[in-house]
């Protein structure tokens, strides 16, 4: 578990009280938004107390940058509740307010451990059901049809930008237009060709050669700055596949 403060106070009260936990492993404290993310991929903690408000990157920032697929829960901890809403949206496993109980710390433990526990079942459910032989898999698709209120829609891979998640729906984005397309990023990793749409987090997709600049700013912190002006995050566990494939050193 670790803890993300730049109040020295708080990050040691939070540290206190995890210490008094069963079954809690502290592996760190980190003072701003950066060193997080740096910590996250070095120490890969099952959840992240994370401060909102923070010199240089905001939690929300951080909680933006982690892979939510692979990467740890967070709860946020601030002293602000008027950030609840997008913390949710960001997938908080809890909001907690400042000063801190340490009964309501410790339900936030809970619920962090529970979800860890559904998600391990469904992944291994998934790992089974892609176990079992089945009818071979097709090409990658080469264009995706998208349906409007008078039909459908074709636009081809070719054509698309970058991709971005929007719940339950994908933001398609042409040079000209962007689509919505009802279709998860798990979905669309299974129907689209790497090498021309590079998922680049858990929420976003990215065409290598639309990408302008790559802002780095820390070992495991990286931007992608696309032709249209966009700034898409990189996810941690995704900062090897991107650097390898634009070519980076």
């Amino acid at each position: 578990m670790l803890v993300v403060d730049d109040e020295p106070l708080a990050a040691d009260w939070l540290a206190r009280c995890l210490r008094d936990l069963p079954g809690v492993e502290l592996v760190g404290v980190a003072a701003d938004g950066d060193e997080a993310v740096e910590r996250i991929a070095s120490a890969r903690p099952d959840l992240v107390l994370l401060d909102i408000q923070m010199p240089g990157r905001s939690g929300l920032a951080v909680a933006r940058a982690i892979d939510r697929g692979e990467g740890p829960e967070v709860v946020f901890v601030t002293a602000f509740a008027e950030h609840a809403p997008e913390a949710f949206e960001l997938e908080a496993v809890d909001y907690l307010l400042k000063p801190v109980q340490v009964d309501r710390l410790a339900e936030a433990v809970r619920r962090a451990r529970r979800r860890r526990e559904m998600l391990d079942a469904y992944e291994k459910i998934e790992r089974d059901a892609a176990a079992r032989p089945t009818a071979e898999k097709a090409g990658y698709d080469e264009e995706l049809w998208i349906r409007r209120r008078d039909g459908y829609v074709r636009v081809r891979v070719d054509q698309i930008r970058r991709i971005e998640a929007a719940r339950d729906y994908a933001l398609i984005h042409t040079a000209t237009k962007t689509y919505i397309l009802r279709a998860t990023m798990t979905e669309l990793a299974e129907r689209l060709d790497p090498a021309k749409l590079l998922r680049v987090h858990r929420s976003a997709f990215v065409r290598p050669d639309a990408v302008a600049r790559v802002e780095r700013s820390g070992r495991n912190v990286m931007r992608l700055h696309t032709e249209d002006g966009a700034a898409v995050e990189v996810g941690v566990s995704y900062v090897k596949r991107v650097t390898e494939a634009l070519g980076l050193d």
